[in-house]
């Protein structure tokens, strides 16, 4: 194997120009770093990231912690996020928590037993000792929606209010009143944060009985939700879900009840994953940008580990994107709801 003193002999530069160039750093040249980054591709040359770590006394890994890896939402999240950690020269450790506080626990724990760089946490189902006791470890961290900003803690705040509100708002201006929330897990801050402001909407507009029910941000969970709110006597005309994949259950459970999206009843989703346009009808539902929430996060953590910043809270909103599984209420619908 090609070595570094090789490199840096081929290139014509010293050992640390090509350090320093394996570690994206701005002393180095821009011609000079393309040099050398030509050099190790013609020698094949691998940096011994082992080597490094105990020279630098820094693992050059990142850990990111999700909440379902099995929801689309979390891929691209995934994706920008190492894409970004790669071109700064750190690896990723990811987790998946599956909603459940004490995996997140024991995931962060690991990684902190690995010797991370950094922790993004991106989910909100973690308990406040598990925050503080976190937040005493000298380990950059990112958080969403959750914790306090201090040194090295940075935290990404999303307006999901905003979100809500638009799409509340579009389902009232086609009529609805009878409007239902297919909610999710009450351990996550994020669900919390959707349900309440869909409340709060509707006490706006004077309309107090909002059905609610509660679903676990899958499939399965929206389908047995719909299930329940059709066997009301007083079903809803609107459903609003807290994410995608309840508001994919819903459309099938509408289907399997003989309905039709939006002909009998409309609905709305939130996140805007991928298939959220692919679904039959294409699905009405908030946009959150996976891609910008990933490189908030990653940067926070770059901007930590260089020391550009003692942490930070960054911000994110959500929009309404209206496609066909919304429509004006029917006038019979209509009048049979209270």
């Amino acid at each position: 194997m090609p070595t570094i003193e090789e490199v840096a002999r081929r290139a014509g530069v010293g050992i640390a120009t090509v350090s320093r160039t394996l570690h994206n750093s701005p002393r180095v040249r821009a011609e000079t770093a393309e040099r050398v980054r030509r050099v190790m591709e013609e020698l094949g040359y691998r940096p011994n990231t082992h080597a490094q770590s105990l020279v630098s006394g820094r693992s050059r890994l990142f850990g990111l912690v999700v909440s379902d890896i099995t929801n689309p939402f979390f891929p691209e999240v995934v994706k920008v996020f190492q894409d970004l950690a790669l071109q700064n020269g750190y690896d990723v450790l990811v987790a998946s928590t599956n909603y459940d506080a004490g995996r997140m626990a024991q995931s962060v724990g690991r990684m902190i037993g690995r010797k991370v760089d950094g922790v993004a946490i991106m989910t909100s189902e973690i308990d406040r000792k598990l925050i503080d006791q976190l937040s005493s470890l000298d380990v950059p961290l990112v958080f969403l929606d959750v914790g306090k900003v201090g040194k090295g803690l940075s935290n990404v705040k999303v307006d999901y209010a905003h979100g809500i509100t638009e799409a509340v708002d579009h389902l009232l201006s086609l009529g609805h009143r009878h409007i239902a929330f297919i909610a999710g897990p009450p351990d996550l801050t994020s669900a919390r944060m959707r349900r309440a402001t869909f409340l709060r909407c509707l006490s706006r507009h004077c309309i107090s009985d909002g059905m609610v029910e509660e679903g676990n941000h899958k499939v399965d969970g929206g389908l047995s939700a719909i299930a329940r709110l059709l066997a009301r006597p007083d079903p809803p005309t609107a459903v609003l879900a807290s994410n995608d994949l309840t508001a994919i259950g819903a459309l099938s459970g509408i289907r399997q009840a003989g309905l039709r999206v939006p002909d009998d009843i409309s609905v709305v989703g939130f996140d805007d994953i991928g298939m959220a346009r692919f679904t039959e009808p294409p699905l009405t539902t908030v946009r959150l940008a996976r891609d910008e929430l990933a490189r908030l996060a990653c940067k926070a953590l770059l901007d930590s580990m260089g020391g550009r910043q003692k942490g930070c809270e960054l911000h994110m909103t959500t929009s309404l994107l209206i496609r066909q599984s919304t429509a004006r209420v029917r006038e019979a619908m209509a009048s049979a709801a209270p």
